[in-house]
């Protein structure tokens, strides 16, 4: 039995978490799946006072963020065969430090440049100093180091590879590795307007700008699945956008044990994308694959150009009025659902994540 180890800064359903939780999550559960040994190892997430738990399949472990003798102790105790980084971070050099002749792969889901830090300090999830304690967990010699060092580099999304190749100083492309996402076998939408958000409601995402929409709109349906990682600016939103008739604020639903995130995206016809900055968001694919319209000002390998509407110049109310006109979202939706089904659907996803596990285990000298 291969035996995976995932690493990442967190796993979604245990503290607060993201897209790299998702990521992690979904990939370790269908391991699990498919009869793959599979461990986690993550820095200790705020308020977690456990240093390890079970969830589904996944042998979940934590060392404290800056105690990086325990972090080697423990990815050295979890022994596995294949080392996996999700988005380049100490951890990954912590585990080749730990196993230096084992392998270790990585993914970069969301590469930071420059500006994209200045939008971080424009828009801090709760300060400045927060920000820069998290730019130097990632941004540092060490993690360069161990993407350089990789036996493999992979993005999901095929504009990430010029980026991650020249951020890290790479002699190569990284190779697209699509994320695995589950798509029903059918979807019912509602009969009226319906427009959703899904994601964490911290300011970078600039919320206000959804939720400002429904008093623009109000004979349609909006629907906001999620909550802020700093619970004041979370009650701020509440308090000041809740009580609209056509607006909810449902907070946060774990999608891997509550059904009704599928339920809500299925009924949908447009998901509304409000970020000031982003990699490849997972929430386009999944909005995607329930066939609906993806409504954005960020726009990675074209999605929401091709798949709904590019909000370019922060235009939401224009272009969630073309997709509502005529039914222009209902097309789009169909040829998002199609490229979804075709490259990022659950099943042939993880075979070519398999596939490349299998290959590295053939042998031969690490990189």
């Amino acid at each position: 039995m291969q035996h995976v180890c995932l690493i990442s800064t967190e796993i979604l359903g245990w503290g607060k978490s993201g897209g790299y939780g998702f990521v992690v999550r979904m990939i370790g559960s269908e391991l699990v799946k498919r009869g793959f040994k599979v461990s986690a190892v993550i820095p200790k997430p705020r308020g977690v006072t456990e240093t390890r738990t079970e969830i589904d399949g996944i042998d979940v472990r934590t060392y404290p963020r800056l105690a990086f003798a325990q972090g080697i102790d423990l990815l050295r105790e979890v022994d596995a065969d294949i080392y996996h980084s999700h988005e380049p971070n100490l951890g990954g050099w912590l585990a080749m430090r730990a196993m230096p002749h084992r392998r270790h792969i990585v993914t970069n889901q969301d590469p930071r440049l420059l500006r994209d830090w200045w939008i971080e300090l424009r828009h801090p999830t709760y300060s400045a100093a927060q920000v820069l304690k998290t730019a130097a967990y990632y941004e540092n010699p060490l993690t360069r180091r161990s993407v350089r060092a990789a036996d493999a580099v992979m993005v999901p999304a095929h504009f990430l590879k010029q980026v991650v190749a020249r951020k890290y100083g790479l002699s190569f492309e990284p190779t697209f590795m699509p994320t695995p996402i589950r798509i029903p076998a059918s979807v019912e939408k509602a009969p009226t307007p319906t427009v959703c958000y899904v994601g964490r409601l911290d300011r970078r995402k600039r919320p206000e700008l959804f939720l400002e929409l429904a008093s623009r709109f109000p004979d349609t349906r909006f629907i906001c699945i999620g909550e802020a990682q700093d619970a004041g600016y979370d009650r701020y939103l509440r308090q000041r956008y809740g009580g609209r008739a056509n607006l909810e604020l449902v907070g946060f639903v774990d999608q891997f044990t509550d059904r009704r995130v599928t339920e809500w995206l299925a009924a949908s016809w447009v998901l509304v994308n409000t970020s000031a900055r982003e990699g490849l968001p997972n929430t386009f694919m999944e909005a995607a694959g329930h066939r609906c319209a993806i409504l954005s000002a960020v726009d990675p390998d074209g999605f929401a150009s091709r798949f709904g509407w590019h909000a370019a110049q922060g235009d939401y109310a224009a272009g969630l009025a073309a997709l509502l006109e005529g039914d222009l979202w209902r097309s789009k939706g169909e040829a998002g659902f199609d490229y979804v089904s075709r490259h990022y659907e659950v099943g042939k996803a993880m075979d070519r994540q398999v596939e490349l596990y299998a290959s590295l285990a053939g042998g031969g000298a690490r990189r």
